[in-house]
């Protein structure tokens, strides 16, 4: 894509199917031939300009709204013409072809717009940030805003759009070059040594950086969960309610429930929402002895045990209105073992034994064990309040929390790591300064690459692919 980035480009702005307006953009470095050769006039920067679209045997194509953006003052820095029009899929893809046809027409029958083509997904957002419009950790944001699943994922995307997440890195490698600058004289006039009480105030210098992108990574975290989420994988014995648990956090009845073992026979999907931070949640198949099932419930438990691997938490339930019973006991036990054996190590598996409305006296449980009734909403909030500490959410902390992704979590624990190392290195009654020195260069460079002021061509790729078309 950074090898095309001089070519013009367009696309269908608006997402795809039946709508009241569909918005095809155009943006290049200069428009002007363009514009005036599809509107046949001149168009006033930034003023709505009705046209009329014909095609070249002069049939109306469709009557559209054109914005003229010039240079520099538009989304992407270059040239932007948006034309919106009527939302239908036939009549936005005649408008793009009409402008394709356009740009090899002009004067003395040569080309106005050599080289337009189809944007690819993301593109307009990158030239935005090639042409310094957005940082790369604002470009993100645009792609997470426009994904956003809950409330508070918007507001924070938004505040990362703003430039929040980017003032808080810039201010972090600000003060970090001050130090750098300090370390760097001691290695250019080594005839100089510094004292112990400059060496002290480099080396407290570090311990209020490390804190400051401590803070900041805390806040980074947040953000990722409101981005991504929490992945729950609820397992068990037939009949155990996890169907049940399922519709009780939604609030609806989103599976089906009947007192009929093997009823889930596939993998069911829903996302939920608590406290803002997305719950991406799986019900699954009964899980019991391959030999009592079906081949149908055989494959749903299949599937079943193959989302041990690919969640962040799994509820595995425990039915108290059959714990008492010596075979679903002895089941359920080793239910428990198969389930701990073909864990993740990082993934959280949670006791939670349901229907204890069923029980006249208070079931006895473990501390780190939940009794809930997904019939009755028993424990539900304290099994949320669960969840989310688990996941490692603060309560309250939306306030000022913006959107980040899984890299700009491992780059600011990579600025903490080379930091703490260039402190660990000032502690030897001679420290080796150049190696000082190299460690607070690479803290630097992680910080660079948050907001993309340093990164590889490749990393540019891999982010800007996943956005959509015409973004």
């Amino acid at each position: 894509m950074l090898s095309r980035r001089d070519d013009p480009i367009l696309a269908l702005a608006t997402p795809p199917g039946r709508g009241a307006v569909g918005v095809v953009r155009i943006s290049g470095a200069s428009l002007q031939l363009f514009v005036q050769q599809l509107a046949q006039r001149a168009l006033n920067p930034r003023q709505a300009t009705l046209l009329t679209l014909r095609d070249a045997r002069a049939q109306q194509i469709d009557q559209v709204l054109a914005i003229f953006f010039p240079a520099p003052h538009s989304y992407t820095g270059e040239d932007v013409l948006e034309l919106q029009g009527h939302g239908g899929p036939a009549v936005l893809h005649m408008v793009l072809q009409h402008c394709l046809e356009v740009a090899q027409s002009g004067p003395m029958g040569k080309p106005c717009l050599p080289n337009l083509r189809l944007a690819e997904p993301g593109e307009f957002t990158q030239r935005a940030y090639l042409n310094h419009k957005l940082d790369l950790a604002q470009a993100e944001a645009v792609a997470d805003l426009i994904d956003a699943q809950t409330a508070a994922a918007v507001r924070s995307a938004s505040r990362a759009l703003v430039g929040e997440f980017s003032r808080q890195v810039h201010q972090l490698a600000d003060r970090l070059l001050q130090t750098r600058m300090h370390i760097e004289a001691s290695l250019d006039f080594p005839e100089e040594p510094l004292d112990l009480h400059a060496v002290d105030a480099i080396a407290n210098g570090l311990r209020e950086e490390i804190a400051q992108v401590q803070a900041v990574l805390k806040s980074a975290e947040q953000g990722r969960l409101l981005r991504d989420g929490l992945t729950v994988a609820i397992v068990g014995q037939p009949n155990a309610g996890k169907s049940s648990l399922l519709n009780a956090l939604a609030g609806e009845d989103v599976a089906i429930v009947t007192p009929l073992a093997g009823t889930t026979r596939d993998v069911l999907h829903h996302t939920l929402s608590i406290e803002g931070v997305p719950l991406h949640v799986r019900d699954t198949a009964g899980l019991r002895d391959p030999a009592q099932a079906d081949d149908i419930e055989r494959i749903g438990m299949n599937r079943a045990w193959a989302q041990l691997s690919q969640v962040d938490l799994v509820l595995l339930l425990n039915d108290l209105s059959r714990h008492h019973e010596t075979d679903y006991a002895q089941a359920q036990q080793r239910l428990v073992e198969q389930v701990q054996a073909a864990l993740d190590p990082h993934t959280v598996c949670l006791t939670v034994h349901n229907k204890s409305d069923t029980q006249k006296t208070p079931f006895a449980s473990a501390d780190d064990e939940i009794i809930i009734s997904a019939k009755t909403g028993e424990g539900l909030a304290w099994l949320k309040a669960r969840l989310l500490a688990c996941a490692g959410w603060s309560s309250g902390a939306q306030e000022g929390v913006f959107t980040a992704r899984k890299r700009h979590v491992t780059a600011l624990q990579q600025v903490v790591l080379h930091l703490e190392q260039a402190l660990a290195l000032l502690a030897h009654p001679l420290p080796a300064w150049d190696l000082v020195a190299e460690e607070c260069r690479l803290a630097h460079h992680h910080l660079g690459a948050l907001t993309g002021e340093v990164g590889a061509d490749e990393l540019l790729g891999e982010i800007f692919s996943r956005f959509c078309i015409g973004k």
